[in-house]
C-alpha cells in the first residue's frame, strides 16, 4: 500500500519529456559519469561507502539514513503546501508531499525513496529548479537548487564527487551562492 504522502500520476510522459529536455537525461548502466547535465550550483555526493557496506544490515541502515536526511531537508526547505514530482525511471511517477510524513526518522512504505538502490530516483519541485537525482550505478546523489544544496549537503556525511559552480548575477552585483570549486 502506498502512503498518503504519495499520489500516483497516471499520465507522466510529458513530465519525463520536460525532465529529459531540461536535464539532458541519458540513462546508462555504467558508473561512467552523470546521467544528467548537472545544474549550476549542484553538488553530487558519493554514496559508495553505503554500497560497499559489509552486509545487508549496514547497507539498509546507510540507505535509510540518507532517506531520513533528505526528507528532513525537504521539510525544512519547502513549506507544507509543496508537492514534489517523483520520477522513477521505467516505473510509475508520483506527487510527493514531504510534510505528510510526521516522523522524518521513519520513511513510510512507499513506491520510491531518494536513496538510489536500484534505479534512477528523482525528486523535483514542480518547476524542476530544486531536487535530488539518485544514480544507482554511479552510486551518487546529485542535489540541486541553492536552498536545497545549502540545507542538505552539509548534513550528508559523504565525500563530494562533483560540485558545479553557481551562476553569479551581474545585474545585482551579488553572488548567488558559494564558491565555484570542483572536487
Amino acid at each position: 500500500m502506498t502512503h498518503e504522502a504519495f499520489e500516483y500520476i497516471p499520465e507522466d510522459r510529458h513530465l519525463w519529456d520536460e525532465f529529459e529536455r531540461k536535464f539532458g537525461f541519458t540513462p546508462n548502466y555504467r558508473p561512467a559519469g552523470p546521467a544528467i547535465d548537472e545544474p549550476p550550483g549542484s553538488v553530487t555526493v558519493d554514496l559508495s561507502p553505503i554500497f560497499d557496506a559489509s552486509g545487508t544490515a549496514e547497507f539498509e541502515t546507510g540507505a535509510k539514513r540518507v532517506d531520513q536526511l533528505v526528507l528532513e531537508s525537504f521539510q525544512r526547505v519547502f513549506d507544507d503546501t509543496t508537492r514534489l514530482l517523483v520520477l522513477d525511471w521505467q516505473h510509475s511517477s508520483y506527487w510527493f508531499r514531504p510534510h505528510a510524513i510526521a516522523d522524518a526518522t521513519r520513511w513510510p512504505p512507499s513506491p520510491v525513496t531518494p536513496f538510489p538502490d536500484g534505479d534512477y530516483y528523482i525528486f523535483l519541485t514542480e518547476d524542476m529548479s530544486q531536487g535530488t537525482f539518485g544514480h544507482p550505478w554511479e552510486q551518487t546523489l546529485c542535489v540541486f537548487g541553492n536552498d536545497l544544496v545549502d540545507d542538505l549537503v552539509p548534513t550528508l556525511p559523504f565525500p563530494i564527487r562533483r560540485r558545479q559552480p553557481r551562476i553569479v548575477s551581474i545585474t545585482s552585483g551579488e553572488r548567488s551562492g558559494a564558491d565555484s570549486e570542483t572536487e
